[in-house]
């Protein structure tokens, strides 16, 4: 069985494009197997976005295990000022993010290959990500303690998992490598939770 999670080639291909509106705001993604919430942008993603936009973030920001892009694009959309930085392993997922960019006219993006933070060489004032809570809580939790040594002093890691997910031990851990973790939004069973290093 394949998992959006890992790059395996050997998925057939079906691509497929769906229509979504974010904040009276229109976008178009493509998408295709062994990529992650393939048929609709799903709640939890959607919930980051409207958490995140009216933040007012700006500089760089890393969107850590980015699918075809359906958080990273809109964030890059609403944040003025900013650069994101979106990456994942999957590389079907990073060249659906690419062609989805060009679809919506974003340009203030940089889209690469990295398992976490390997391929990573800059520091961020923000990192964001919707998780892949089925590649198991070791994966998850390596996202939240390794996002401290990408982040410049005074920025932020804001997730979203849900509560049966995990949500528990996330901000548990995000609190002991933080020293902080509060949740900003809960939602339909989601918590939006933020440390600030």
């Amino acid at each position: 069985m394949s998992h959006y999670f890992i790059n395996d080639e050997s998925i057939n291909s079906n691509e497929q494009m769906f229509q979504v509106e974010i904040l009276n705001k229109n976008f178009k993604f493509l998408t295709d197997n062994g990529v992650f919430s393939k048929n609709e942008l799903d709640d939890a993603t959607r919930l980051l976005i409207k958490t995140i936009a009216p933040i007012g973030f700006s500089g760089n920001i890393l969107d850590v295990g980015c699918g075809y892009g359906g958080l990273g694009l809109p964030i890059a959309t609403f944040v003025e000022n900013s650069k994101i930085h979106m990456v994942d392993v999957n590389l079907r997922a990073l060249e659906l993010t690419k062609r989805n960019a060009k679809l919506n006219n974003i340009t203030n993006v940089e889209i690469y290959e990295s398992d976490c933070y390997e391929g990573v060489t800059t520091s961020f004032d923000h990192v964001i990500s919707n998780p892949p809570i089925r590649a198991g809580k070791k994966v998850v939790h390596k996202i939240l303690e390794e996002s401290f040594n990408v982040l410049k002093a005074g920025g932020t890691l804001t997730i979203v998992i849900g509560k049966q997910h995990g949500a528990a031990s996330a901000q548990k851990r995000m609190q002991e490598v933080f020293g902080n973790a509060e949740m900003i939004e809960r939602k339909k069973g989601f918590w939006i939770l933020q440390s600030v290093k």
